[in-house]
């Protein structure tokens, strides 16, 4: 039985076939690479601006007049916020990014340098204003203390929302992916806006519910790249076991009663 819910089919490129199964490892499409291409950059021009004004700040602090003027608190204090704002937004839509086109873990150091980047622009933009302060002797032992310490508290935070706690792979979107068509047969998945796991069936109880107004369908690639879910439903995949091993060959998801509306999340 199909779900009566509204199912949006998330647009797909011309090659989405070979992003499912290259020799059964994952590749993404030139269309994904484009994106991540295209985010990496603003995430790079944010990080830049970021850095801007650091450098900024640090220029304040060396022509500032001693004692230090109200005004120049106020101004280092907004470029390390707005520093702060700048690094945690590229950090962000760099992940995504990543998202987009995965590194190996065969090769550490790009998958370490790829997924923690942002932690690294994060040092970068901080530290050395954090230092130069500590160092001044011009500033007062309380002075050092309020700017220092939030300078430090905005690389903490700007190191740890940058951090992916739980980056993707090339071998992790092979994997699930794997898993899936091994299931059903299709890389084919639905998920909703607020979910936080795929299925392989748009009847399932999880998501063909009163709270749910849209499905969304498409490749498990595109349920991690458009909402981050990386996990597969339990019970979508007890009931496409239990399918396979009476018929002995994958059963695939059943179609909408519907057709398909194009749209994206």
């Amino acid at each position: 039985m199909a779900t009566d819910k509204k199912v949006i089919h998330v647009e797909e490129g011309e090659s989405t076939p070979t992003q499912q199964r290259t020799q059964n490892v994952f590749v993404p499409t030139p269309e994904s690479k484009g994106k991540a291409t295209q985010l990496r950059l603003i995430a790079g021009i944010l990080w830049f601006l970021g850095i801007c004004a650091e450098v900024g700040a640090i220029l304040v602090l060396l022509k500032s007049s001693k004692p230090i003027e109200t005004s120049t608190w106020v101004w280092m204090i907004a470029l390390i916020v707005v520093d702060l704002v700048l690094v945690i937004i590229g950090s962000q839509i760099w992940k995504r990014a990543n998202r987009f086109d995965p590194a190996s873990e065969k090769d550490q150091f790009r998958f370490f340098i790829q997924n923690q980047l942002g932690v690294i622009i994060s040092v970068i933009a901080f530290l050395p204003l954090v230092i130069l302060i500590f160092v001044n002797k011009d500033l007062s032992g309380k002075q050092k203390g309020i700017l220092g310490g939030i300078a430090a508290i905005a690389l903490i935070i700007a190191g740890v929302t940058s951090a992916d706690f739980n980056p993707p792979s090339v071998e992790q979107y092979t994997q699930q992916t794997n898993r899936v068509t091994d299931l059903t047969g299709a890389n084919h998945v639905y998920w909703t806006k607020s979910g936080t796991k795929y299925h392989l069936y748009d009847d399932c109880p999880h998501i063909n519910s009163k709270k749910t107004d849209q499905i969304f369908e498409g490749t498990v690639a595109q349920a991690r790249e458009l909402k981050n879910i990386t996990e597969l439903c339990k019970t979508c995949e007890s009931r496409a076991e239990k399918g396979k091993a009476l018929n002995g060959t994958p059963v695939p998801a059943p179609q909408p009663a519907t057709n398909p509306q194009s749209g994206g999340n």
